[in-house]
């Protein structure tokens, strides 16, 4: 967006000279600014520079905005197919002898991304925030490091604004408070701009406002803004109330404000940007135990099962650890067991998606019977089994091994069925490699299955024998029966 609101696109092309000479090198306008490479799928972006498709999602899932050579700030908004330099790129390449670019690598991206982000936060202190601050009440047991929903404010074109009323916020805390009230209840659009960019920037950065600032009468103005039509003003009123959320003495008082309706209405028909938000807002929710029952009860779990296929990483992840949060109660597990998740999640971990986070909230099912029923019948233990086995790509890190085992062992209490179907998946060899290769916790759980199935089978030998007995025993006992029955001392012996 430039600086009068309208689109401008820039379809950047490259001319060949009538030079015959061959370049090695590629013009600087075929090089992804963000990435430093050769562009395959080059786009438009609303500010009007061309880069590479995945560094502008990348961005956007870090919520990053670059610094450009120019110094400008590129606005990420929108994107279309820039096809003129796609063509002229290909044609260089074949007129070059050189290779065709390939579909760069997400993780790739990724890593150049972080390394400016990084470049970024060094030349400017200012703007540089705590990645773990909202797992800060994530309990340490089962221990987890997720990433969330990061609310840094990134400089967008038209999205924020430096004026003198807006510092002045900064300086006062009550005239603060009482001018961003004031704003965001104003019918005029510009001041609820302002206002909740201000509340956004204020939130952010000073951890001790977001306590005093979550009042009612805020709270109840910040509701209207988040279903509001302008998207700067909807995206940066669901920002702020993350940032609110984050603290522990605001989370009951925001779902009793009613915001968790807006929240799910953003998660399932909302835009990009106001989705991660959403996502992250519901996790940082959920973190509070007085807030599980009521966030299930709203109608949030079937709209944060369809998130995790959302495009956005970010939306995914924070999605999956909501489920995680909101799974830990009874209520939640059985609600989600009937909405079909088992199936839906037992898919996805097998298609590698996720599977970390995935496999904590079947943990959490699997300690209810409901949960325990659904995945065994939708195949689990092979399929964790699978996981398990030695070779397999899609365990990736210690922590999927453990939590596929924990998994297992919640599966096998009190189950009858358990024994029989990790026997036929091979389970007692697998879990004989983590008993002696995994970690500390992966072993222990591993020893704990393997003993349960080592008693199981101690019991069905003990159970053979005291048949053979039995039978042994009833024969004698029809002989002493017999002879008391000719005694007439056995009231059944027409029994035998």
């Amino acid at each position: 967006m430039g600086g009068n609101g309208k689109h401008r696109w820039k379809i950047s092309f490259y001319r060949r000279s009538n030079s015959n000479h061959k370049s090695t090198h590629p013009p600087k306008e075929f090089l992804c600014p963000i990435s430093g490479s050769l562009m395959y799928d080059p786009v438009v972006v609303s500010s009007g520079q061309t880069f590479e498709r995945v560094s502008v999602q990348v961005c956007r899932d870090l919520n990053f905005a670059p610094s450009l050579d120019d110094g400008s700030i590129p606005d990420l908004t929108t994107v279309i197919p820039n096809l003129a330099i796609k063509s002229t790129i290909l044609n260089w390449c074949d007129t070059n002898g050189a290779e065709r670019p390939l579909p760069p690598d997400y993780s790739s991206v990724e890593k150049a991304v972080r390394k400016k982000m990084v470049e970024s936060k060094t030349l400017n202190p200012e703007n540089r925030v705590s990645e773990s601050e909202l797992l800060k009440a994530v309990a340490e047991n089962p221990p987890v490091l997720f990433s969330h929903a990061q609310t840094e404010l990134t400089r967008r074109v038209n999205h924020f604004y430096s004026s003198s009323s807006e510092e002045s916020m900064i300086v006062n805390n009550a005239t603060a408070k009482e001018e961003i009230v004031a704003k965001l209840r104003s019918p005029e659009v510009y001041e609820q701009e302002e206002a909740v960019i201000s509340l956004r920037k204020l939130t952010r950065a000073r951890e001790e406002m977001r306590i005093p600032l979550c009042t009612h009468r805020l709270l109840t103005a910040l509701r209207s803004l988040i279903a509001s039509r302008y998207c700067v003003v909807q995206t940066n009123a669901i920002a702020a109330l993350v940032n609110l959320s984050l603290e522990k003495a605001n989370k009951v008082k925001i779902v009793r404000s009613g915001f968790v309706p807006l929240l799910i209405d953003l998660l399932t028909a909302g835009s990009s940007e106001p989705q991660e938000h959403a996502a992250g807002a519901l996790f940082s929710l959920a973190l509070e135990d007085e807030n599980k029952m009521t966030i299930g009860v709203l109608g949030a779990l079937h709209p944060l099962m369809h998130a995790l296929r959302c495009e956005s990483e970010r939306t995914r992840h924070d999605s999956a650890l909501a489920l995680y949060h909101l799974s830990l109660i009874q209520s939640n597990r059985a609600k989600l067991v009937k909405l079909g998740a088992v199936p839906t999640l037992l898919g996805m971990i097998k298609a590698g998606d996720l599977a970390s986070r995935l496999l904590l909230i079947l943990c959490n099912l699997a300690a209810g019977k409901e949960g325990r029923s659904a995945m065994l019948d939708g195949n689990a233990v092979a399929i964790l089994v699978g996981m398990l086995s030695e070779g397999s790509e899609r365990v990736d890190s210690e922590a999927t091994q453990e939590y596929c085992v924990a998994a297992l062992l919640a599966l096998s209490h009190g189950s009858l069925r358990f024994k029989g179907l990790a026997k036929e998946a091979r389970a007692v060899e697998v879990l004989r490699e983590i008993e002696e290769r995994g970690n500390d916790r992966a072993r222990e759980k591993a020893k704990k299955i393997l003993q349960m199935m080592r008693k199981g089978d101690e019991d069905d030998e003990e159970a053979d024998r005291e048949a053979v007995l039995e039978l042994g025993g009833a024969g004698r006992s029809r002989y002493r029966v017999g002879g008391g029955a000719r005694n007439g001392n056995c009231p059944n012996s027409s029994n035998f």
